[in-house]
């Protein structure tokens, strides 16, 4: 079965330049401005979107993404109203391929076989759960792929080859490839080591990959986009979301601008790259 990701990917390699994946959390900082924004993203440039589902402990996220979910959390947000926002989103866009991103528990509490289901009506294309392990597939990873959801696995600069197979094994859509050991947003990538190890993950899969953790900039962008077949930014996003809110962080005027202006920047750096290594 081929699902959004899939036929962006097909349709961005046809092109031949990379994508521009955005992360934005659920919620925040309230669902009404955060749908306004998941809105907005396709226009200004974003080819893939990764939506955060809040979480009260969410440890592989650095302190922007950790404040962006605590706001979207004390503004009411649940996994019924995220999948709500995405079903709002679909009216409009039945095209730009959304995933989800987050931990295990929310999923877990909401009811696996009905988050299955519900994800799947609303419009969600695929999953990433980061503290699950290739080991507990049975959990969440293979009744998805049942239920046509891409599962994406994150390989890290600690990924060797040896455990690259069980990484890969399951994996579908694209492969999310951590620049930086250590938490999200908490420093640049170097593209020289990104370019040299997409080219290693390549040698195991087919699969796109995509790049994240620590990319702020359009420069960056563009210059892991060379090697790459998608560059993702959530820590500057959020960040940019932040700095438009008022003293008590609610939104404002600028709010939904400050996200977009960003993403458009990106954007532009991202197409303007030469794609090499990873084609």
């Amino acid at each position: 079965m081929t699902t959004r990701i899939d036929q962006r990917f097909a349709a961005l390699k046809s092109e031949g330049r990379a994508a521009l994946v955005t992360f934005t959390m659920a919620g925040d900082p309230d669902t009404k401005t955060s749908l306004e924004i998941l809105k907005a993203l396709p226009k200004a440039g974003a080819d893939v979107i990764e939506l955060g589902m809040p979480f009260t402990d969410p440890m592989a996220d650095g302190p922007a993404i950790q404040a962006g979910g605590l706001r979207a959390l004390n503004a009411g947000q649940t996994m019924i109203k995220t999948l709500a926002m995405i079903r709002a989103f679909r009216k409009d866009d039945d095209a730009t391929p959304i995933v989800l991103m987050g931990y295990y528990n929310p999923i877990y509490i909401y009811g696996v076989a009905k988050f299955l289901v519900d994800a799947k009506a609303a419009g969600v294309d695929g999953l990433i759960v980061v503290d699950l392990p290739p080991e507990e597939d049975e959990e969440l990873c293979l009744p998805a792929l049942k239920a046509g959801l891409n599962f994406i696995r994150l390989a890290t600069p600690t990924t060797d080859d040896n455990r690259l197979p069980a990484v890969l094994a399951n994996t579908s859509g694209f492969v999310y490839y951590v620049s930086i050991t250590g938490i999200t947003g908490s420093a640049a990538p170097d593209a020289a080591k990104v370019h040299a190890a997409v080219t290693r993950i390549k040698r195991h899969t087919k699969l796109p990959v995509a790049v994240g953790f620590g990319v702020r900039t359009a420069k960056q962008a563009r210059a892991i986009a060379e090697g790459a077949e998608a560059v993702v930014v959530g820590s500057a996003l959020v960040g940019a979301l932040k700095d438009s809110l008022d003293k008590k962080g609610k939104a404002t005027g600028k709010t939904v601008k400050a996200v977009t202006s960003l993403v458009a920047e990106l954007a532009k750096g991202v197409r303007g790259a030469k794609q090499t290594a990873a084609k």
